[in-house]
C-alpha cells in the first residue's frame, strides 16, 4: 500500500491508502515521486468538468522522481535514475510520435484525469507512479535543473510555451494573456523569451495583477483591457490573444482585442461542449484561431536550454509547498485563488 491523493466527490479530495503500482507492460517503469504539482487542470477534474473520474482515483499529472523498477523493454532508464515526465504517455513508434505529435498518439493515456482524454491512468499525487512508455514519457532530470523546474515542464511551462509558439510571437509583437494563473504567468514569461514587445495579462485578481507586473509586464482587470490595449496600438488591436483560462468568455474576449489578420491561441482546458464563434467578423478581418496542448515529451529538451541558460526562472509560479497530508488545504487555497502553484512532496 502507499499514500495518495484521490478524488472523492466533486470538490472533494482526500489522502488515503492506496494499492502500490506494479509493472503491467515489459515497456512500464514505476517512479518514487519526489514532487508533484497541482495543477488547474486538476481543479477542473475535482470540481467534475471532465467524464469518467470516479471516487477513490488518485490525481495529479505533474511529477518528478526516482526510478525503482522498469520493465525488461525500458532501455534508457535504470533504477536510482532521476526524472521528469510528461503529463501524459505516448508509444514513441506510430506515426504521430515520428511527427512530433505525441498528444495524438493512439496509445496516450493522461495521469490522474479518469478517462476525460483517454484511457484511465492513476495519477501522481502519490509516493509511487505506474509510468506506461517509459522511454518516451520520462526524460531525464539533469542534475542542473531543479526538481521545481523540471516538475513544471511536464504541463504548466509546455502549455504556456507552445501557446506563444504556436501564436508566432515575435519581435516587437503586443501580446495579451488572457489568465494570470500558473499557466497564463508561464504563457507571458513565454512571450517574453521570445522577444515580445509587449506583454499584457489580463486578471481580475489584483494579487495575479501584481505578479504579473513583478515579472515585467503589464496587467490590467478585464474591465480595462480593450481600453490598454487600444491606446498601446493606436486602436489597431493586439498581434496575438492567448487565452489561458479554458471558458467561452475569455475567448469572446480575445477576439475582442485582437486586430485584423491576428492570432488568438487557446490552452486552457476546456470542458465545454460548443462556443459560439464570430463567424462574420473573423472572416471580414482574417483572423486565427487555434487551440493547442502542451507536449513535454516534444518540447522539455528547448525548455531545458531556455532555463538553463537563465532566459527565465518558471519556478517563481510556485507560491505553496508541502507534504502530501496537506494536499487538499492546498487544493482549496488554490482553487479560491489564494495560491497560485503548489507543489506537494509525498
Amino acid at each position: 500500500m502507499m499514500r495518495a491523493v484521490v478524488y472523492r466527490e466533486p470538490g472533494r479530495v482526500e489522502v488515503a491508502d492506496v494499492p502500490r503500482p506494479v509493472l503491467v507492460a515489459d515497456t512500464d517503469a514505476i517512479v518514487r515521486v519526489h514532487l508533484a504539482g497541482i495543477c488547474g487542470t486538476d481543479l477542473h477534474v475535482v470540481r467534475g468538468d471532465f467524464q469518467g473520474m470516479h471516487p477513490g482515483m488518485v490525481v495529479g499529472h505533474e511529477f518528478v522522481g526516482e526510478v525503482v523498477e522498469a520493465g525488461a523493454a525500458v532501455k534508457r532508464f535504470r533504477i536510482g535514475d532521476r526524472v521528469m515526465s510528461s503529463d501524459f504517455t505516448a508509444c514513441g513508434r506510430c506515426h504521430w510520435c515520428d511527427e512530433g505529435d505525441h498528444w495524438h498518439c493512439g496509445e496516450r493515456a493522461f495521469f490522474g484525469t479518469g478517462t476525460a482524454f483517454g484511457p484511465s491512468l492513476s495519477g501522481a499525487q502519490a509516493e509511487y507512479v505506474r509510468v506506461p512508455h517509459a522511454d518516451t514519457t520520462l526524460g531525464e532530470l539533469p542534475a542542473g535543473c531543479s526538481p521545481e523546474a523540471g516538475l513544471l515542464m511536464a504541463d504548466n511551462l509546455a502549455t504556456g510555451w507552445i501557446a506563444a509558439e504556436r501564436a508566432g510571437v515575435g519581435a516587437g509583437d503586443t501580446v495579451v494573456v488572457m489568465g494570470g494563473g500558473a499557466v497564463g504567468q508561464l504563457t507571458a514569461l513565454s512571450a517574453q523569451a521570445l522577444a515580445a514587445g509587449i506583454v499584457i495579462v489580463i486578471e481580475p485578481s489584483e494579487g495575479r495583477r501584481d505578479f504579473a507586473r513583478a515579472q515585467g509586464n503589464l496587467a490590467v482587470h478585464p474591465d480595462e483591457a480593450s481600453a490598454l490595449v487600444g491606446r498601446l496600438t493606436d486602436g489597431r488591436g493586439a498581434d496575438a490573444v492567448l487565452e489561458a483560462v479554458g471558458s467561452a468568455g475569455p475567448l469572446d474576449a480575445a477576439l475582442a482585442l485582437l486586430r485584423p489578420r491576428g492570432r488568438v491561441v487557446s490552452v486552457g482546458a476546456h470542458a465545454a461542449e460548443s462556443w459560439s464563434f464570430p463567424l462574420a467578423r473573423a472572416f471580414a478581418a482574417e483572423l486565427s484561431v487555434s487551440f493547442a496542448i502542451g507536449n513535454a515529451i516534444r518540447l522539455r529538451r528547448k525548455l531545458l536550454r531556455l532555463v538553463a541558460s537563465g532566459a527565465f526562472d518558471p519556478t517563481v509560479v510556485i507560491d505553496a509547498r508541502g507534504a502530501l497530508a496537506d494536499a487538499p488545504a492546498l487544493y482549496a487555497e488554490l482553487g479560491a485563488q489564494r495560491r497560485l502553484k503548489a507543489v506537494v512532496s509525498p
